[in-house]
């Protein structure tokens, strides 16, 4: 009698246990963020590991979502493709995450998108890209190539940016670099400029041998006016840079305009000799609004606070600038959603605007799940800062598809209920 009370007892005991547990995590929202802490990635990833961390915390402080707290949940897919899909698996059917923001490269985005799309997941993907794609599971708060890529190319062909009639395409070796610079091949071609004056060229990532391609650099920029556009991505732009250096390949003689390198990639590297060296990007840390000025007060607080590694060198960027809005953008659909589901969570992000530390009021795009964005290129300066030498008047619409494609120029990005389409010609109506 006494063991069957016992028993029963402790069958008891592990009901409350459960059921306790379970009221415990219903207590609080899971959010996850899938960014390589490790690997040749990490130089770029960490801070937007941190910056979310950072919003979370901050509305966390301001009363949660919904009467809860939210629980970030950090993973690290250390730089392996393959490990960033099953990381994404992990925290959507494990850890039951209600949104994920991650990512930076496109075969990290392109590795995961199949497990969101099978999973009904919902990514924020905080990195500029190349286009080319459309899913009803990401929302894209990067730069589309008409936002970065080409904006800076005419930059580079105005009189203000140099004249330039030859073109040096450098990029690692992956999907993003390639297609953005089949995109900017046919643009350039649009624009009059034959092969001979397009030279491309890709490495794998970690690159750090670049003496025989500045070397080509410097033969190029001897045949007329060149510049070097730059889908260099990750620690390979430390020695990009230091070559660019050691060889005396000047701004002023033959400007580099990159989509990958602000202000963190240049905090390790001696940026004297690199002033004048262009950056494209939506947001640059010198930008003076009161926005940015109460943005930047917050990280740095944050950094002090949590005594992040880095201190008061550490600074902010155009893709922690995207990840901090997609954060307060997923927020502000929760609430009015009123929910968590994700159904009901992406019908709600179409149309949210926030006011960015840019200054601009940033709108995501209810069709194409993108952010309209404002285009800003900036000169490096000593400090390894950068100075604005040019600026859209506005925001720009994202184009998810490029018309400089033939194959891309007609397809349809419309997910706006009953309009569902990624990649047709024409709309699909949903019954």
């Amino acid at each position: 009698m006494q063991k069957e009370k016992a028993f029963k007892g402790t069958v008891l005991a592990l009901i409350l246990f459960v059921f306790s547990m379970g009221v415990v995590s219903a207590e609080t929202i899971k959010v996850g963020i899938l960014h390589s802490l490790s690997g040749t990635m990490a130089i770029s990833e960490t801070s937007l590991k941190d910056v979310a961390l950072m919003a979370i915390e901050e509305i966390n402080e301001n009363g949660g979502l919904l009467g809860k707290q939210l629980e970030p949940v950090v993973v690290d897919p250390a730089s392996d493709w393959p490990l960033f899909a099953e990381k994404a698996r992990e925290l959507i059917q494990k850890e039951q995450v209600s949104v994920v923001f991650g990512c930076w490269t496109s075969v990290s985005r392109k590795s995961v998108l199949p497990v969101f799309e099978e999973l009904n997941g919902l990514l924020f993907y905080p990195v500029q890209y190349e286009g080319e794609e459309s899913s009803y599971n990401v929302f894209y708060t990067g730069a589309a190539p008409n936002q970065q890529a080409i904006p800076a190319v005419e930059y580079l062909m105005s009189e203000d940016g140099g004249s330039a009639k030859r073109w040096m395409l450098l990029g690692t070796d992956y999907v993003y670099p390639r297609t953005t610079n089949k995109i900017l091949r046919a643009f350039l071609k649009s624009k009059g400029v034959a092969d001979k004056d397009i030279y491309e060229k890709y490495t794998p990532f970690g690159h750090s041998d670049w003496q025989t391609i500045v070397s080509d650099i410097k033969k190029w920029s001897a045949e007329g006016p060149t510049a070097v556009v730059s889908t260099i991505n990750g620690d390979a732009n430390v020695p990009f840079y230091k070559e660019l250096a050691n060889q005396g390949v000047k701004a002023e003689d033959v400007p580099v305009v990159a989509f990958s390198v602000g202000e963190e990639e240049l905090r390790g590297i001696d940026t004297k000799p690199l002033v004048g060296h262009l950056a494209a990007w939506n947001y640059f840390m010198s930008m003076d609004t009161p926005e940015n000025a109460a943005f930047i007060k917050k990280w740095k607080a944050y950094v002090k606070k949590h005594g992040l590694t880095g201190g008061d060198k550490r600074v902010t960027n155009d893709p922690m600038e995207a990840t901090y809005i997609g954060v307060n953008m997923w927020a502000q659909a929760v609430k009015q959603a009123g929910t968590t589901n994700v159904d009901a969570v992406r019908q709600a992000i179409g149309g949210q605007t926030v006011v960015g530390p840019s200054g601009y009021t940033i709108t995501m795009d209810a069709k194409n799940h993108h952010l309209h964005k404002p285009v800003v290129i900036g000169e490096i300066q000593e400090n390894g800062q950068f100075e604005i030498v040019w600026q859209t008047e506005g925001p720009i619409r994202a184009q998810a598809w490029s018309p400089f494609i033939p194959d891309s120029a007609k397809k349809v990005a419309d997910w706006t209920y009953p309009w569902v389409c990624g990649n047709c010609t024409e709309p699909k109506y949903q019954m």
